[in-house]
C-alpha cells in the first residue's frame, strides 16, 4: 500500500526530513499543550469513484510506466500527531488532487475533459513509528472555481479520522476561493503550506511539509 519510489533524490530528501523530525520530537514536551488541531474541510465531490490499480505514494508514475505526469514535481511530507504531539503510527494517509490539466480522477469530472493519463491522481501511505508520511506528486494547480489545493484524508482501523485540504501559502487565488476564505486566523495558517525549491535538485523539484494534528490519543 505504501510502496516507496526509489527515483533519484528521494533517499536524501527523506533523510533530511527524518532529521528535522528528530528535533521536533526531542522538544515536543515544551509545547505539547499548544498544538492546534488541524481544521476539517469538505471532502468535495471528486474523491475517486473508482480507485486506480496503482494507489502507492508516487502519483507521478503509474505502475512501471516510463512517462511521468505533467507538472512541477513536489515532495509532500509530514507527520500525523495527536494534540499533545504524539505520533500516530499505522495510520492510512490518502491524498487526491486534479492533474496538471485540472482534471480529477472521477468519471463525473473526466468524461468531457482530457485528463493526464500518466497522473495517478490518488495515493496512499501508511505512517511509520514517528507518524511520518511521504508522497511524490505535482504542485497543485487551479481547478475551475477553486484555488490550487490537495485533499488529505486520515484513516485508522477502517475509521475515518479527518478529511481536510492543504493550500499553497500566499497563492493569488486563495482569497477568491470560498472554502479557503471560510478559514480564519490559525486555521488558515494551519492549512497554508509553502512549496519551496529543493536546492540540490537539477530539475526544479519542490518540497512541502504538512503536519496533521488530530484530536485523539494514539492507540498503544
Amino acid at each position: 500500500m505504501s510502496r516507496p519510489h526509489s527515483r533519484g533524490g528521494r533517499r536524501w530528501f527523506l533523510s533530511r526530513t527524518a532529521a528535522a523530525g528528530a528535533v521536533l520530537f526531542a522538544t515536543r514536551g515544551a509545547f505539547a499543550e499548544e498544538l492546534a488541531r488541524t481544521p476539517k474541510q469538505t471532502e468535495g465531490p471528486f474523491y475517486p469513484d473508482k480507485l486506480p490499480l496503482d494507489t502507492d505514494n508516487d502519483l507521478l508514475v503509474i505502475n512501471d510506466a516510463l512517462t511521468p505526469a505533467v507538472g512541477e514535481v513536489a515532495h509532500l511530507t509530514g507527520k500525523i500527531l495527536d494534540a499533545k504531539g504524539n505520533p500516530l503510527k499505522n495510520a492510512v494517509v490518502e491524498i487526491w488532487q486534479c492533474d496538471g490539466n485540472g482534471v480529477y480522477l472521477h468519471t463525473a469530472d473526466s468524461k468531457n475533459k482530457k485528463p493526464d493519463a500518466n497522473f495517478q491522481g490518488f495515493g496512499r501511505f501508511v505512517t511509520g513509528s514517528k507518524g511520518e508520511y511521504y508522497f511524490r506528486t505535482i504542485k497543485p494547480v487551479p481547478y475551475p472555481g477553486r484555488t490550487p489545493h490537495i485533499h488529505v484524508k486520515v484513516k485508522q482501523g477502517g475509521k475515518e479520522l479527518l478529511a481536510t485540504q492543504l493550500y499553497i501559502k500566499g497563492h493569488a487565488g486563495n482569497e477568491k476561493d470560498g472554502i479557503y476564505r471560510s478559514l480564519k486566523g490559525k486555521d488558515r495558517d494551519a492549512l497554508s503550506v509553502e512549496f519551496a525549491a529543493v536546492k540540490e535538485s537539477k530539475v526544479g523539484e519542490l518540497a512541502a511539509n504538512f503536519d496533521v494534528v488530530l484530536g485523539i490519543t494514539p492507540a498503544e
